[in-house]
């Protein structure tokens, strides 16, 4: 996500490239020196980890809810807050758009609604740290399936390697249903990818963020008065929704926003790779679960074959435009 700017009613963005799928670099801004230059860099960077620490961690407190709304309730009153806070502070027009346009917000709702919804119910039957660890697995098979050479068959092998172990022989230690929660929650996670990066292309600044979250919270907002009814009223779990909703979505989707927008698309996706360990780090603190020497190698292996298939993917974008045109 990048810094919001100021736009005219109809100006369209520079397209947000898809994280995981695209090696593209953005023309950077022009700075002033080597200093500014650096800081320009800097800038979207701190973002992403910022906005990574920020969703985890928000994670981490949600489930804490969970015990008196159900996961269902907590994504419901997650997304739903965060849709009141980005349509008040965006103000987004709903007037002038296409068809296409529509259909490109429900499309992103869906997928959001899906990863979020999904990855709360993982959250309920495993620890934070590994249900993050199989959630990425989406984004890395984008990303290597994008790429489409042999190296990329490393990679893959890398992380089903590392995701054997954490299964640790049959997927019965984790929580069978909940290790298929997290990695369908990384299928939509794909999606969202490619639906962020399209949303980003067609509407100004974080306005399409801001309907695609109102979307995904009409969505899921029936599943959750269903499982938690009153309960989510609570002045204790409003306050507490309220912060992850903030935590969680709000402040870490603006943030990815506004750094796609400056940021090559793959850094950004080597910088998204941590978030299994930032996870396990706010899993440990919060939740207070710690994982075992096998859990640790097993989500270092995922991470080094995301980063692994992002970098070689990036290196192949830049050989292409290095041939000559014939």
């Amino acid at each position: 996500m990048d810094q919001p700017t100021s736009a005219a009613p109809g100006h369209v963005p520079a397209p947000a490239p898809a994280p995981s799928v695209s090696g593209d670099v953005p023309a950077p801004a022009p700075t002033a020196g080597t200093g500014g230059r650096l800081g320009a860099r800097l800038g979207p960077v701190a973002m992403v980890v910022a906005g990574g620490l920020s969703v985890q961690f928000g994670s981490a407190v949600a489930v804490t809810i969970m015990p008196s709304t159900g996961a269902a309730g907590v994504v419901a009153l997650r997304l739903a807050v965060a849709a009141v806070i980005l349509l008040v502070v965006c103000r987004p027009r709903v007037r002038g758009y296409a068809r296409a346009d529509w259909g490109t917000i429900a499309a992103f709702g869906l997928a959001m609604a899906g990863m979020n919804g999904l990855f709360y119910q993982a959250l309920d039957r495993i620890p934070l740290g590994v249900a993050v660890t199989l959630e990425v697995l989406g984004p890395l098979a984008l990303s290597v399936y994008a790429s489409r050479r042999a190296m990329s068959v490393v990679w893959a092998a890398l992380a089903l390697g590392g995701v054997a172990l954490l299964s640790g022989g049959g997927f019965d230690r984790l929580d069978p249903v909940g290790a298929a929660y997290a990695v369908a929650a990384g299928g939509c996670w794909a999606a969202y990818i490619l639906f962020s990066a399209r949303t980003g292309r067609r509407f100004p600044q974080a306005d399409g963020l801001a309907l695609a979250m109102a979307v995904a919270a009409l969505i899921n907002l029936p599943f959750g008065i269903a499982e938690a009814g009153s309960g989510l009223l609570e002045p204790r779990t409003v306050a507490l929704g309220v912060a992850v909703a903030l935590m969680s979505s709000v402040l870490p989707y603006t943030l990815e926003l506004l750094a796609l927008r400056r940021l090559p698309s793959a850094t950004f996706a080597v910088l998204m790779s941590l978030e299994p360990a930032i996870a396990a780090v706010a899993g440990f603190l919060v939740l207070h679960q710690a994982l075992s020497t096998t859990d640790a190698l097993a989500i270092a292996l995922v991470i080094g074959a995301s980063m692994g298939a992002v970098r070689s993917q990036s290196r192949q974008r830049r050989r292409e435009r290095s041939k000559p045109v014939a």
